[in-house]
């Protein structure tokens, strides 16, 4: 079975920085390319950037320059890093991956940003 399990939300400030985490299990994580797209109340749910199996990296332009993604394929994770945030980023962000033919998908984790 495929899990993917997001940490790292919670609220800040616009302007800070948070990091979130999601940690893969059930899937040969080194070969896949992650995903994280996030969905704000009323809104579809959007990809934000992802990362393949070589490191590289493409990202939605209203977090380009922003936001960074990485992984660490020893511990089976991706993180993304977000930096300047707005409140126009807030929602649940959700880590993403396809194998076997699905989608696989965390629950995802919230991220609020006041003012």
């Amino acid at each position: 079975q495929v899990h993917l399990v997001e940490s790292g939300g919670g609220l800040v400030q616009a302007g800070g920085s948070l990091r979130l985490s999601c940690v893969a299990s059930g899937i040969n994580f080194k070969i896949y390319t992650m995903n994280w797209y996030r969905q704000a109340p009323g809104k579809q749910r959007e990809m934000v950037a992802s990362i393949d199996s070589s490191g590289s990296a493409n990202f939605t332009d209203d977090v380009a320059g922003r936001f960074t993604i990485s992984r660490d394929n020893k511990w089976n994770r991706v993180y993304l890093q977000m930096n300047s945030l707005k409140p126009e980023d807030a929602g649940v962000y959700y880590c993403h991956t396809k194998s076997w033919g699905s989608d696989r998908w965390g629950r995802g984790t919230l991220v609020t940003v006041s003012s």
